[in-house]
């Protein structure tokens, strides 16, 4: 890339490390977020009754140096007050109940997310708790409430590449200030769910970044608060039961409010819940296509976002993996629920 785009991409990234006002985001963005919504909203670890494994590579604007890049590994459970209950009349007749599932959801995750020459590096611990509400047959709906608390490094990376276009690399805006911090915060989430629809809330940094260890520079620093407002809801096609539609919703903003308002509007196609296909259009960004299937336990999901902006001559794109592994039979969970 020419070196004005270096400089470009580097001064974004300036502008939000130094709290200037900026549109750049300090949270990770996520095309399938519907995959692993536990990633955005931790009220949703262990909702669906599966002990699960979690492992998400997204790759920004390929091609060009210094764009960002995100990793997350993830692990969500759900406490069941006790495991299978066997009944039988005779020997030869044995019937398996699940006993009543339990109310408590725990996760957790490690992220590594890169934006030109800042990183965060960091973990993450949620506590969920599922509130059944109400019932529509053999089906209940719930409220989910959760809570997250995180810790991360805040670094910049003075030694990279990127850093040899700097024009000045002695500017005292940036030698003032530690390379290197650590931050710990919280997340809260809610999300109400029932057979046909769901909604959610989320927002992240609730200290705003308060905080800091190894701030021995007396960084002047804050985070901004970022939230996650979902929806979405299954329709079956008429006289084919194994054909499903899952239009979905995500607004996403800041304290920046209107300033950061972003829109995932999405629209997926399942065949037996095993394989899917859909196409989302995030507004002002891209138009993203995705693909998956599912194989026993296994989970495999692919997504291509079709860059829209300016970037869109210098780049192959944006690339997003989601590999998942489900432990746990069926009737530990409710069925419906696993296609949120």
């Amino acid at each position: 890339m020419e070196m004005i785009g270096k400089k470009i991409i580097i001064l974004t990234v300036f502008s939000g490390f130094f709290c200037v006002v900026s549109l750049a985001q300090q949270v990770p963005m996520y095309s399938q977020y519907v995959m692993n919504g536990f990633l955005i909203n931790p009220s949703l670890a262990g909702r669906d009754g599966y002990t699960s494994v979690n492992l998400t590579v997204r790759e920004q604007w390929v091609g060009i140096p210094g764009a960002p890049q995100t990793y997350a590994a993830s692990f969500q459970t759900r406490l069941l007050k006790n495991s299978y209950i066997s009944k039988s009349q005779s020997p030869r007749k044995k019937r398996i109940n699940p006993t009543k599932g339990g109310n408590i959801g725990l996760g957790g995750y490690v992220f590594n997310d890169i934006n030109g020459i800042v990183r965060r590096t960091g973990m993450l611990g949620a506590y969920a708790y599922h509130i059944e509400v109400g019932k529509r047959g053999s089906t209940p709906s719930f409220i989910s409430l959760g809570l997250a608390a995180t810790l991360y490094q805040y670094g910049i990376d003075i030694n990279g590449d990127l850093m040899n276009s700097l024009r000045d690399k002695n500017d005292q805006l940036l030698l003032q200030y530690d390379s290197q911090v650590f931050i710990p915060d919280f997340n809260f989430g809610t999300t109400f769910t029932t057979e046909k629809f769901y909604v959610g809330f989320a927002m992240t940094s609730l200290s705003r970044g308060a905080l800091l260890f190894s701030n021995s520079a007396d960084n002047n620093r804050s985070e901004l608060g970022h939230y996650f407002l979902t929806g979405g809801m299954r329709i079956y096609f008429p006289g084919h039961r194994d054909w499903e539609l899952q239009p979905s919703i995500l607004l996403k903003s800041s304290d920046m409010v209107l300033k950061s308002l972003q829109m995932d509007l999405t629209a997926r196609v399942y065949y037996k819940n095993d394989y899917w296909a859909g196409l989302s259009y995030r507004t002002n960004d891209a138009i993203i296509a995705m693909v998956g299937l599912k194989y026993e336990l296994c989970y495999f999901a692919y997504a291509f976002d079709f860059t829209l902006t300016d970037f869109r001559n210098k780049t192959y794109g944006t690339h997003e993996i989601t590999l998942a592994y489900k432990f746990g039979n069926s009737p530990r969970r409710y069925r419906w629920i696993n296609a949120y």
